[in-house]
């Protein structure tokens, strides 16, 4: 069978991702911090660009308006015959006015030192970043004890190993013989120098279960020996369960005496470390914010901090000059030209793409923003994307880490986002509002009563919700609210 070639010209459709789209792209799922630090690089490594100055803009307007015909002809006048008399009081020797200092600018500036001089009796002051004190987190509280406890050169790396190895909620993470390998040591060593970090404050500290952490918070309060003790050593998953009738039988004891325990055990921390290693509240910047304008919402992007770009007349003249040969040097302006417009635009269109998502979804979501979460619409990104004439996957990019600031409070634009669970009255509703009710059926529940699952079916069914049981479980489990029994309390 013979082979030959041949030449076909066939006609297909693909896209071409541009160097300016490709930016773009990137920069629209990026956070006002991310876009921020994006466009601090961009403007160190490209000449071409520089940082729009708004209060300079604003002075050279000022100026501008100060120096118009209109404000000059608005000057006063000086009446004839006395412009000498002003000249010679300019020419006076300015009268020195003699200010008390009471600033002792001698040490502040340590001048007796600069001067040549010995500079004693001066008292250096520290500098105001030595007066910061930075919080004391688990490993630096841990190491401190480590150092004072430790007696032997091996007990410390040991001990250090440990503790390197311990989560930010106190639990140690790396086994045990990991350790001793690691170590180049016998993992009867690695568990005595265990047993020394185990000692250290907060109590639980280094603990490899919640089991072991309640028991090191046992003997620490010195209930060795208790019902405290027995309960955390052998029935740990039974007061998980709380049936308390049934430890009482099993312990031959009363179910008083197992509350009065339980009572005791809920007084330990199961996560020790957070004492040390608390969750910083994060304050986040909204980037869109709607406004009520007489009966109509407005939306705005906050342009705050972002830089405002613009390219350097200088180099502008350079390139409109066509009367230089083609060099490297005009070549790497014309690249540099081009990458600082691409970053201008796509800067720009990440905005425009951002307010017309964001006007998109008010305009869906308008009783939302009018009565609250009850009235929250179910909405998909298909939606939002055929009323503004745009891909999903670009409203998936732009509404990405992004938060909006309503009358309703401050919400990820991916909140407005979800499905929808069928109604008896025809209309559906959404899964939001559906959980709302769920974490609200569980909230005003009797404790000793909790409802099943099945019952908060009833419950909903009985509000025009046609739901599944199946999926009160799923919405229960995403709220994180436990089941019928770990709701359950006997006593209150």
């Amino acid at each position: 069978m013979g082979m030959e070639l041949k030449l076909q010209m066939r006609q297909t459709q693909r896209l071409v991702m541009t160097p300016m789209l490709q930016q773009a792209i990137k920069l629209l799922p990026m956070t006002r911090l991310e876009l921020i630090q994006a466009i601090r690089m961009e403007l160190q490594e490209n000449p071409l660009l520089e940082e729009l100055d708004q209060e300079a803009e604003e002075l050279a307007e000022r100026a501008a308006a100060e120096s118009s015909p209109e404000t000059q002809s608005q000057e006063p006048q000086v009446e004839p015959g006395k412009e000498q008399m002003f000249e010679e009081q300019a020419a006076l020797p300015e009268k020195k006015t003699e200010v008390k200092d009471e600033m002792d600018w001698d040490a502040y500036f340590q001048n007796d030192v600069y001067e040549g001089r010995t500079g004693e009796g001066y008292a250096e002051f520290p500098s105001l970043e030595n007066t910061l004190r930075q919080k004391e987190g688990l490993e630096e509280h841990l190491m401190w004890q480590l150092n004072l406890a430790a007696l032997t050169d091996d007990e410390r790396r040991l001990g250090e190993m440990i503790i390197g190895n311990i989560n930010a909620e106190g639990y140690l993470v790396e086994p045990m013989d990991a350790l001793a390998a690691q170590a180049g040591v016998t993992v009867e060593d690695i568990e005595d120098a265990l047993a020394l970090i185990q000692s250290f404050d907060p109590p639980g500290v280094a603990a490899r279960d919640l089991k072991e952490c309640l028991l090191l918070q046992v003997y620490a309060n010195r209930f060795k020996g208790t019902m405290v003790e027995a309960l955390v050593q052998n029935h740990l998953e039974e007061l998980d369960e709380r049936n308390y009738k049934k430890l009482a039988k099993i312990l031959d004891v009363e179910v008083e005496d197992i509350i009065d325990s339980v009572k005791t055990i809920r007084e330990f921390d199961p996560k020790p470390g957070l004492i040390y290693n608390p969750e910083e509240t994060v304050y986040i910047t909204p980037d869109l914010y709607v406004v009520k304008v007489d009966n109509d919402y407005q939306v705005y992007l906050n342009d705050e901090d972002i830089p405002r770009l613009r390219v350097n007349s200088y180099y502008q003249s350079i390139l409109r000059d066509k009367s230089k040969d083609k060099s490297e040097t005009r070549e790497y302006l014309e690249d540099k030209f081009r990458s600082a417009l691409w970053m201008i635009k796509s800067i720009e269109q990440r905005r425009q793409t951002m307010l017309k998502v964001g006007r998109s979804i008010v305009k869906f979501q308008r009783e939302f923003l009018e009565q609250g979460i009850n009235y929250l619409k179910p909405l998909i990104l298909k939606d939002v994307a055929d009323d503004i004439g745009m891909h999903e996957s670009t409203i998936s990019r732009v509404t990405t880490n992004k938060y909006i600031h309503t009358p309703q409070g401050l919400f990820e634009l991916k909140f407005f986002f979800h499905s929808s669970v069928g109604s008896y009255l025809g209309s559906d509703m959404s899964s939001v509002r559906v959980k709302e009710m769920i974490r609200l059926i569980c909230k005003e529940e009797d404790p000793s009563k909790p409802y099943t699952d099945d019952q908060i079916v009833k419950i909903l069914q009985a509000k025009n919700v046609k739901i599944a049981r199946r999926t009160v479980t799923k919405y229960r489990k995403e709220l994180q609210i436990p089941s019928t029994s770990k709701r359950k309390r006997i006593f209150l």
